[in-house]
């Protein structure tokens, strides 16, 4: 026991402490408890603030008014804001990495129309959307004409993987191989290969639109080489792979580039009608007149 002196007041013990070390099943908290927890919020929030429990901060006071209205324990008090405290940090993680995907726009598996194409490419559609293809480390090639949805799908299927705690990439191929060539310049290619080359997930866009020049075929074949096995590589084209030989300045690494990646992929070719052309705004002669 420790004797506390006549003239020395012992201290008032922070309820929210008293919180984290009271035994597991506690009984529910009596009013004056309840009142304490009240009276000591503005000392426990700058504690919540001094250790970065932004969480737990932002949601004490209506925890505490629960806890009074429905005389929680000790252990449903604390829980609830563990939980808080961790949803929180998930959110926050979730916006970091999506908002380093540098997405074009918001996409997700929620707002993309299936009804436009053939039941193998719905099939297909579904598969993605299991997240399979994330978890096993397969790459994926969407396929399909100009306007029919693969930028949409690629980047649903990105937000997919930020959701499973993935660091993402997205990127069209002809600006990935302009920053390497650009990079040459000021002697930092190595620096951003290495940066590409971390992406748990790099979304390639628009692969195809051009032939590459050696330079251009060489930095994409080291990248695939690179990446192929410890990463997920996912390609949009509006080429058939049959066609993709055509676009690498060498057959040889070509060959060797499609070898590693076409083997280890999902293929999804949509076949629907262009979502652009839908979108086109139809007007009425008659109104014309």
């Amino acid at each position: 026991m420790v004797l506390i002196p006549k003239t020395q007041k012992a201290a008032q013990p922070n309820v929210m402490l008293l919180l984290m070390i009271s035994p597991i099943c506690a009984p529910p908290m009596s009013t004056h408890q309840i009142w304490r927890l009240i009276v000591s919020e503005s000392i426990t929030l700058d504690l919540l603030k001094k250790l970065r429990l932004t969480g737990m901060e932002s949601t004490l006071a209506a925890r505490l008014n629960q806890a009074r209205e429905s005389s929680l324990s000790y252990e449903e008090l604390l829980m609830m804001l563990f939980h808080d405290e961790l949803e929180s940090r998930q959110q926050k993680s979730l916006f970091n990495r999506v908002k380093q995907a540098h997405f074009e726009e918001p996409k997700s598996f929620d707002n993309f129309e299936l009804s436009p194409y053939s039941t193998q490419a719905k099939q297909a559609i579904h598969t993605l959307m299991t997240g399979k293809s994330i978890k096993e480390k397969n790459h994926v090639i969407i396929m399909g004409p100009v306007g029919t949805g693969k930028t949409h799908l690629a980047q649903a299927l990105g937000l997919l993987a930020c959701q499973r705690q993935k660091k993402v990439c997205f990127i069209r191929t002809n600006d990935l191989l302009h920053r390497f060539h650009q990079s040459r310049a000021d002697e930092t290619w190595a620096r951003l290969f290495k940066r590409y080359t971390k992406y748990d997930v790099l979304i390639l866009d628009d692969f195809g639109l051009k032939t590459l020049s050696a330079e251009q075929s060489g930095d994409l074949y080291d990248l695939i080489a690179a990446m192929h096995i410890n990463s997920m590589l996912i390609f949009t084209s509006n080429r058939k792979i049959e066609g993709w030989m055509d676009v690498f300045y060498d057959p040889i690494m070509a060959n060797a580039a499609l070898d590693r990646i076409v083997n280890k992929a999902y293929r999804v070719v949509l076949d629907g009608e262009s979502y652009r052309k839908k979108s086109i705004p139809k007007f009425n002669e008659e109104s014309d007149k």
